[in-house]
């Protein structure tokens, strides 16, 4: 099921509309903290963003430039801002489509079916960030996002920290961590594996994030 995220601070405007995807059969989140809208992106993971631009605290734009920062999902502005310049800075941020104000609920949700045909028809509905105590890790690049501050990995790396994210509080064997990273895992020193750990913990401090890989001797690893 697709689930829509609503970013509008006008309640009634918001209850309308999210009836109305519900009646569709889609799943809702409404944002209610308007100083968390990339956070609750985030963790929801929805396939479709509708945005206002005038938010309190930061506006649309702004959080669309964020959300552009870990994700390619599709953008769609509703606003009562029509002018030109606010339709131009609305693609230029990123967005995908832009609706005015007041507007047909048919319409509206016509051009949301639309973009989810247009995005979802070929390719996998899965998100392209995982979350995890607010570590944010990009499928996509290769990249850690951690309050505003971003590091790259190597495939390595990645594929280790994705593993132990994804597991979150499970702990992950070494032999299993090898076995992602090394076709044959007989040929691979043990100590291979400790030294990209290090190094990956050393990157993740770098961006001040301090413990989040534990070691359990004599096993494996896992996150805080």
């Amino acid at each position: 099921m697709f689930k829509i995220m609503i970013v509008e601070d006008d309640v009634k405007i918001r209850e309308i509309v999210s009836e109305n995807i519900i009646k569709w059969g889609f799943e809702v989140f409404c944002v209610e903290c308007f100083s968390d809208v990339f956070n609750n992106y985030v963790k929801e993971k929805p396939h479709l963003v509708l945005m206002d631009i005038n938010t309190p605290s930061f506006d649309g734009f702004y959080w669309c430039n964020k959300i552009r920062e870990v994700s390619k999902v599709p953008i769609v502005f509703v606003s009562s801002r029509n002018t030109n310049m606010d339709i131009i800075m609305a693609m230029n941020v990123g967005g995908d489509d832009f609706i005015q104000k007041p507007f047909s609920i048919e319409v509206l949700m016509a051009k949301i079916n639309a973009t989810l045909r247009r995005t979802y028809s070929y390719t996998s509905i899965e998100s392209d960030v995982i979350e995890y105590k607010g570590v944010i890790l990009n499928l996509k690049e290769y990249t850690v996002l951690h309050k505003d501050e971003k590091i790259e990995l190597t495939k390595n790396e990645f594929k280790i920290l994705h593993m132990l994210m994804k597991n979150g509080r499970n702990v992950v064997s070494r032999e299993k961590i090898m076995r992602s990273l090394w076709d044959d895992e007989s040929f691979v020193d043990d100590n291979t594996l400790t030294v990209n750990i290090n190094r990956l913990r050393k990157k993740l401090e770098g961006i001040g994030i301090y413990n989040f890989i534990e070691t359990k001797k004599g096993y494996g690893y896992t996150t805080i």
